[in-house]
């Protein structure tokens, strides 16, 4: 029985220890222990862009690309609603590895949101369709535009 008292005010104690921390650095602890605590959550950027449908696959984005529809979302003023995500079975296209998004942002010309796109550090390709949707991805630097009469760049989208 007393070896069972130890093992268990052990672990209460280990619990306590670790409990004490994030508590402390809440009440006004240390600067090393808030530190810690900030820096172990990720940055949550889903709040700057909506989805059209729930089978539209964005758990996957890396930070890159959804601090892409972030800065697209502030520049505009309006957040960007996801088309398209993930498509694994999409070949060598950038949404296949989930490095993509194809996106609308209503009541915003495409002119706006392409201007948005262009200045947000970290894009690497941007494309427009004649349907109203723009491509935005974390892959090398390209443009296309199949709206316009002459195609301009190389699409990997």
């Amino acid at each position: 029985m007393r070896s069972f008292s130890r093992v268990a005010l052990a672990c209460l104690s280990i619990a306590s220890l670790t409990l004490a921390a994030p508590l402390s650095a809440m009440a006004g602890g240390t600067v090393a222990q808030k530190k810690t605590l900030t820096t172990s959550f990720s940055h949550d950027y889903s709040a700057y862009y909506t989805v059209q449908r729930v089978s539209v696959q964005t758990n996957c984005f890396p930070d890159r690309l959804e601090a892409i529809l972030k800065h697209i979302a502030i520049e505009t003023g309006h957040k960007p609603m996801v088309t398209s995500g993930h498509r694994p079975h999409s070949g060598h296209s950038q949404h296949n590895r989930c490095f993509a998004a194809d996106i609308r942002v209503p009541g915003v010309s495409d002119k706006t949101i392409l201007a948005a796109a262009a200045s947000a550090p970290g894009i690497g390709g941007i494309g427009q369709y004649c349907n109203g949707i723009i491509h935005v991805d974390v892959g090398p630097k390209r443009t296309w535009n199949y709206c316009s009469k002459r195609r301009s760049g190389s699409k990997k989208g």
